[in-house]
């Protein structure tokens, strides 16, 4: 978990701005009548600015445990994609984990299964309490564990962090005594936002090798 100067429980992080697209990194609160469409918005552009050829498969690293309600917000996340998202590549679920414990063993799964993944890691994190509730969308990699003090591998081509509680202080306490409902609320935002945007990264994957396809067909007959 990581921190908003957010630290994830898998880093630590500083108030993101709304929106920008010269630094790439956007905030919302997941109650903003308009977070799921943002949402869908932010991730679809990082999608396509680091995946332009198409030859990237996209893997979903949901990073977290369920053995603490504050840092199951990963699992969950995973778990949902897994109902929406039933071809995509995706590490850490409720049923299968992925936390401090075996993340290098299923960094090893991923680079071994997968060539050149565009790597998308979802994680909690810890803020001040005006931010519990926002969750980012940030170009570059986050590093779990920070919230905790561990010591764990940057992982992400571009990640998404959830604040779920209060940081600074007893982290262990505060994951233990996290609202349910605000980590479900996020994680639900947070599945359908990455759903919409895969599924139309997909869609314009497809239809550019169509046009590549009729292109090179047409150049065989002349």
């Amino acid at each position: 978990m990581s921190s908003d100067k957010d630290k994830s429980i898998g880093g630590e992080a500083v108030e993101l701005p709304k929106l920008s697209r010269q630094n790439c990194k956007d905030s919302f609160h997941c109650d903003d009548p308009l977070c799921f469409s943002k949402m869908e918005r932010s991730i679809s552009f990082l999608l396509q600015d680091l995946n332009q050829d198409y030859s990237r498969e996209i893997v979903y690293l949901c990073i977290g445990t369920d053995r603490a309600t504050g840092d199951c917000l990963g699992p969950l996340v995973g778990t949902r994609l897994q109902s929406l998202l039933r071809s995509a590549h995706i590490y850490g679920t409720l049923e299968i984990p992925v936390h401090a414990t075996n993340l290098d063993h299923f960094l090893s799964i991923i680079n071994a299964e997968h060539h050149n993944p565009l790597l998308v890691a979802i994680d909690a994190c810890l803020g001040n309490a005006d931010r519990i509730g926002y969750i980012n969308v940030k170009k570059g990699s986050l590093q779990p564990g920070t919230a905790l003090r561990k010591v764990l591998p940057e992982v992400g081509d571009f990640h998404i962090s959830g604040v779920v509680n209060i940081g600074g202080f007893l982290e262990h306490m505060v994951l233990q005594n996290t609202r349910l409902y605000t980590v479900y609320r996020m994680a639900d935002v947070i599945a359908k936002g990455l759903c919409l945007a895969h599924s139309s990264f997909k869609r314009h994957s497809l239809a550019d090798a169509i046009k590549d396809g009729i292109c090179q067909a047409s150049a065989l007959k002349q």
